[in-house]
């Protein structure tokens, strides 16, 4: 639990005082729940104030400073860089600051950890860390503690030792780690919430990764990639207008999904693209009420959030705060009119789109006429009738390649494809491959992605599919 980043820098004479209300915080924390406690400054090393509780025999990373590194047991705070877990915690506390505000894991020998960062001004300002249980059996631990230090440790130090770490339940961990989590929160300064636009952050991220792994089986390392979406605007509108805005968070971030696949290199670009659709949303949100002046400045104030990030997850972030903002003006009243008929509609073509349904059919359950909703329909969702019904029936198909082993005539029955040769058309126009092709695919990973304005996120995300490669 003791870190360092750079130790020629000499130490702050002075401790930031919000770091010293977390340690008395930290305090009671421990006293109550039997763990042990660290609080990490900016530079990812521990505070002066806690030397004696870091320094104690309760502090584990002293074993492999003093066996593994074969040094004398650290005397002060300066000495404890040459502690060989620091890296490791380091990348705990960064893992956490990108992955949502809370990080738990556990180091070689078995002992687990759980850290959050602090926040002073929106600015990432120390870390709490915790410890005190083990994630696997003490005999192991006590194995790993004996070969690391090449059997140094006496048999009794080492019992003795371990009798302090009892073995931490998964569902106690969670609780652990999100109480200090809690502390964190109630400790950071500033006019945001970052720990909640962590969480956010995360969670888109979470689902662009997903539509960057399938776009990465649809298009294969050496060949041709996908042009921009211009169809994912014209959906993405559509379904702002009718005010369908969980539809439209999940186009925008397919759409996102495929300017990062197809992109790599290239994120001033992706934020040229990121300008040219607020532009568009803008124009679309004009309307009597708002001045030409009230229009410009509101398009100034998001092209200049757009121009100040740095990264792809604050790009989505802003983004997708953009498009709720302007859902509400870019909402239709033609879209209220219509909206009953294209529920009743929506609802009807994912009962029936198993087997072989017909427009006047669709139609009638809407209440319109065949011609009239056919217009509809295309104005309200963006796309065809057709199109649609058959996005949906090899999204439904996708599912059955990679979760059954369902045969491919068995699928296309069940997708409402009127044979197999049928469906394989019309799955690899969406997907740009054959189902067998998908289906022995399923497994792929996110696509290589540039390290240039990058955030960490990705980079770990990164590093990760190019070991199971």
């Amino acid at each position: 639990m003791l870190t360092t980043k750079d130790t020629s820098k000499s130490m702050s004479p002075r401790t930031n005082p919000l770091l010293l209300k977390a340690w008395k915080i930290l305090c009671n924390y421990a006293k109550s729940t039997g763990a042990m406690v660290c609080v990490l400054n900016e530079d990812y090393f521990p505070i002066p104030e806690i030397l004696d509780e870091v320094t104690g025999e309760k502090n584990t990373c002293l074993y492999c400073t003093k066996y593994q590194c074969r040094q004398e047991k650290p005397l002060g705070i300066q000495d404890l860089s040459v502690n060989p877990c620091s890296k490791m915690h380091i990348n705990a506390i960064k893992k956490a600051y990108h992955f949502g505000g809370s990080y738990i894991y556990m180091c070689d020998l078995g002992f687990m950890f759980w850290t959050s960062p602090v926040f002073m001004n929106g600015r990432f300002g120390g870390a709490l860390l915790g410890t005190g249980f083990l994630g696997i059996d003490s005999e192991e631990t006590a194995e790993a503690m004996r070969a690391m230090s090449n059997g140094d440790i006496p048999n009794e130090e080492l019992k003795e030792h371990l009798t302090a770490f009892p073995y931490g339940e998964t569902e106690r961990i969670k609780a652990l780690a999100e109480l200090c989590l809690i502390c964190a929160e109630s400790l950071s300064t500033g006019k945001e919430d970052y720990h909640e636009t962590l969480k956010r952050r995360a969670q888109q991220q979470t689902i662009i990764t997903e539509q960057i792994s399938l776009l990465k089986i649809q298009y294969p390392v050496g060949g041709p990639m996908p042009g921009y979406p211009l169809d994912k605007e014209r959906m993405l509108l559509a379904a702002l207008r009718r005010g369908d805005n969980d539809m439209g968070r999940k186009i925008l971030n397919e759409l996102l999904g495929i300017l990062f696949f197809s992109n790599p290199d290239h994120f001033n670009y992706i934020r040229f693209r990121a300008i040219e659709l607020v532009v568009l949303l803008s124009r679309t949100a004009a309307s009597p009420g708002n001045t030409e002046s009230a229009l410009l400045e509101t398009n100034n104030l998001y092209l200049t959030k757009i121009q100040e990030v740095e990264n792809i997850e604050e790009l989505t972030d802003v983004l997708h705060s953009i498009i709720e903002k302007m859902a509400g003006q870019i909402f239709s009243f033609q879209g209220v009119r219509h909206a009953s008929a294209l529920r009743k509609a929506e609802r009807f073509i994912h009962e029936n789109y198993t087997r072989k349904i017909s427009l006047r059919e669709i139609a009638d359950t809407s209440g319109l006429s065949a011609p009239y909703f056919s217009t509809i329909f295309k104005e309200e969702m963006g796309e065809n009738l057709s199109t649609y019904l058959n996005r949906l029936r090899v999204e439904k198909a996708g599912r059955f390649l990679t979760e059954t082993d369902m045969s491919l005539s068995e699928i296309a029955g069940s997708c409402g494809f009127e044979d197999q040769s049928w469906f394989s058309k019309i799955f690899k126009s969406f997907t740009g491959i054959s189902p067998g092709r998908y289906r022995n695919q399923g497994g792929g990973t996110i696509a290589e992605i540039s390290k240039s304005n990058i955030s960490e996120n990705y980079l770990d995300i990164l590093e990760n599919s190019n070991e199971e490669d």
